[in-house]
């Protein structure tokens, strides 16, 4: 239904531990930019903890998940943007402040 990420260099990743663990998926298929989107997932548990686009060379999309200090999410990591925002389902209301855009933001919201 929805997913929270947000995006950060490649040079501010960090793998604490565990990159070795890492597995990957990429596609093409059903990126409505047509750019190749390559999935990192933990081949142990399956968990996705981020993605990289072609078309976002030298960027990161961690999933906010992954994150685990309660201060970011409240502070840096709080959502500006809600993409996508005509599919979002009737009992899921906006956030308050955000950004609504009804298709992707980085194709100017188609």
């Amino acid at each position: 239904m929805f997913a929270s990420g947000f995006i950060v260099n490649d040079s501010a990743l960090h793998h604490l531990k565990g990159e070795d663990k890492l597995a990957t998926f990429s596609r093409q298929e059903g990126i409505s930019t047509g750019n190749t989107v390559t999935n990192h997932f933990c081949s142990v548990c399956g968990t996705l903890m981020y993605r990289r686009s072609s078309g976002f060379p030298g960027m990161t999309v961690p999933r906010i998940g992954t994150v685990d200090n309660l201060e970011l999410h409240s502070t840096k990591l709080k959502p500006k943007i809600e993409q996508f925002a005509k599919d979002r389902v009737e009992w899921l209301h906006a956030g308050e402040g955000v950004q609504q855009v009804e298709g992707n933001f980085f194709t100017g919201g188609k």
